[in-house]
């Protein structure tokens, strides 16, 4: 299929920094793509060079078949960008800032517009120095999903957004891939890559360490347990797909594979359990335990 988004030993320096050291990143025609690292990996800086907002010091680089430096104002007309942090005009209304921004892509759908404005609960009479940070990000994605766009590029999205406003994020993700758009996602949120994307890939330090689909990447997602319970720590180690042991407090804290959750939920069951406590482990824990894991077999 084709590539909407392409990147080739990309490179990048800030000075003796090489912030980006040989990316590869490919994202094709009407895929949801995760785009993952660690703080500092070099996913923003990506985000920067494929934008046109900062020019790329080696290797090779398209967005929708065009060099994003070179023909910045073509690209961005159909390129729908929302950023983590998003700052606005303080005097301007909510809607105001909506209408702008959609404006510098041709112009909001009104039946979109307004569906959006009730799907997000949000209220574009204020004006924006008035908003919290939640209601800051509501502005930029209304104006991102108000305009259809072939390609639509978000940098940790749901940053300040409370787990309702999230899932009508995550509708709207599906909407625009049905209509045939293709999305490079970056979030430090496991769930919503997991429910949301087709492929991710991994960077760390500036370079590509793992590319493909979710489903080969299973050793990725373990599911972290912290529990009051009557079985000790021995018992629970030697159970298969059980990883990283230890004791804080009164609990027993550790980390399964995804494929052995039964037996272990089983096993604390027949032994007592007085809480629980379940979550999915951080991206940061996920990378810290894959790279070890690659240097021990090293």
């Amino acid at each position: 299929m084709t590539a909407l988004i392409e990147t080739a030993g990309l490179v990048k320096t800030f000075g003796r920094l090489r912030a980006l050291d040989g990316l590869d990143l490919s994202v094709t025609a009407g895929e949801v793509h995760g785009f993952l690292g660690p703080n500092g990996s070099g996913k923003s800086t990506t985000i920067r060079v494929l934008l046109g907002l900062i020019r790329a010091s080696g290797g090779d680089v398209s967005i929708l078949g065009l060099d994003p430096w070179a023909d910045a104002v073509r690209a961005h007309r159909d390129i729908a960008y929302v950023p983590g942090d998003v700052n606005l005009w303080p005097t301007l209304t909510g809607g105001e800032a909506i209408d702008l921004l959609t404006a510098l892509r041709g112009g909001a759908d009104a039946r979109l517009r307004a569906d959006l404005i009730e799907e997000f609960e949000f209220d574009p009479r204020k004006k924006a120095r008035s908003y919290s940070k939640g209601n800051r990000q509501k502005v930029a994605l209304i104006a991102a999903f108000a305009r259809p766009a072939s390609v639509y590029i978000l940098d940790e999205p749901t940053s300040g957004l409370d787990p309702v406003m999230e899932a009508v994020f995550r509708r709207q993700i599906t909407r625009v891939q049905k209509e045939g758009a293709t999305v490079l996602l970056s979030s430090h949120i496991l769930s919503e890559v997991e429910e949301l994307c087709d492929r991710v890939t991994i960077i760390r330090s500036g370079k590509t360490v793992e590319t493909g689909a979710l489903s080969d990447l299973r050793h990725l997602t373990r599911t972290s347990f912290a529990v009051i319970t009557g079985a000790d720590a021995a018992t629970i180690e030697s159970l298969p797909g059980v990883h990283d042991v230890h004791t804080e407090a009164d609990r027993l804290v550790f980390d399964v594979d995804t494929d052995s959750l039964q037996p272990v939920l089983a096993a604390l069951a027949s032994s007592g359990v007085r809480g629980l406590t379940v979550a999915p482990p951080s991206l940061e824990d996920l990378f810290l335990r894959h790279y070890d894991s690659r240097q021990q077999v090293a």
